[in-house]
């Protein structure tokens, strides 16, 4: 059995679920989903100012640029993204 995910793609649109309330904290975020019911915690102002403004941007790579990350940096974003996407906190959307 495999554990592999598709790579998250910074070059797709992308945007908050609507179901997802945002609680800002001083060390970013958490994320309660009312849909699933699940928790999650942004580690970072920087990670909450992307996700905050993805729907915002045409792209998630976009949205990481808006935010200041740069391209050493990215990598470790695009993970964070990818799990966001994994647990539905962010959903694909239409350009």
């Amino acid at each position: 059995m495999s554990t592999d995910r598709a790579p998250f793609d910074l070059d797709a649109p992308w945007r908050l679920d609507e179901r997802v309330a945002v609680r800002p904290e001083r060390f970013g975020a958490l994320l309660y989903h009312f849909g699933t019911r699940r928790l999650s915690f942004l580690k970072s102002p920087a990670l909450l100012a992307v996700v905050r403004s993805l729907a915002e941007h045409p792209t998630a790579r976009a949205a990481c640029d808006g935010a200041g990350i740069r391209s050493p940096e990215l990598a470790r974003y695009r993970a964070a993204l990818a799990a966001l996407a994994a647990s539905r906190m962010i959903q694909p959307r239409r350009s």
